[in-house]
């Protein structure tokens, strides 16, 4: 745990100004309860095209929310580095619960996996601002590395496991099969 906080202390040290220090906060409120993502995934429910991928986030987002923070974050239990190091000045108000994983984090790379899959270019931008959440986290002392990196394994983990999840509940369906990869004709010789 000490070279977590060498991390976290490095940030506040090297990285920390002004202009930081009133753009993290904001960037950190996309990912507060998930809302950003929440909106995002049903708007994707609602344009037949996204609907695949939004079926997809949707799993993966309850995922976090029943894996991640209603099991792991009790069960782990781990504290918050701005508990142990007493020191650092808050820029947001103080979480209530447990550290590990970063559910900011997770819900913000599983829904950006799912973008992903469905659209690469989109997906990238989705996941550079996934990134941007989580290392908010990490810059406003309220989540160790770890905590974000467990996030972010989880979030894509969820991702994966709800495209696994869609194809079996819904495989045949016509509004899914309607969403899956296009496959080219298969031409028939003539004899």
């Amino acid at each position: 745990m000490a070279w977590e906080f060498t991390f976290l202390d490095w940030i506040q040290t090297h990285m920390q100004s002004g202009m930081l220090d009133r753009v993290m906060p904001f960037i950190t409120f996309f990912g507060s309860g998930g809302w950003f993502w929440i909106v995002l995934t049903l708007a994707g429910l609602a344009y037949k095209p996204t609907r695949k991928y939004a079926h997809v986030a949707a799993i993966a987002l309850i995922l976090c929310l029943l894996c991640g923070n209603l099991l792991m974050k009790p069960l782990i239990g781990r504290i918050r580095p701005f508990a142990v190091n007493t020191a650092v000045t808050l820029l947001i108000e103080a979480p209530s619960d447990f550290s590990f994983p970063s559910g900011h984090t997770q819900a913000s790379f599983a829904v950006a996996a799912a973008v992903f899959m469905w659209k690469k270019r989109w997906g990238i931008a989705a996941l550079l601002f996934a990134a941007l959440i989580a290392f908010s986290r990490m810059y406003l002392y309220v989540h160790y590395p770890t905590d974000v990196l467990g996030g972010l394994i989880f979030g894509v983990g969820y991702a994966l496991a709800g495209l696994l999840i869609c194809d079996k509940l819904f495989r045949g369906k016509k509004d899914w099969d309607g969403c899956e990869p296009r496959r080219l004709p298969v031409q028939k010789e003539n004899a």
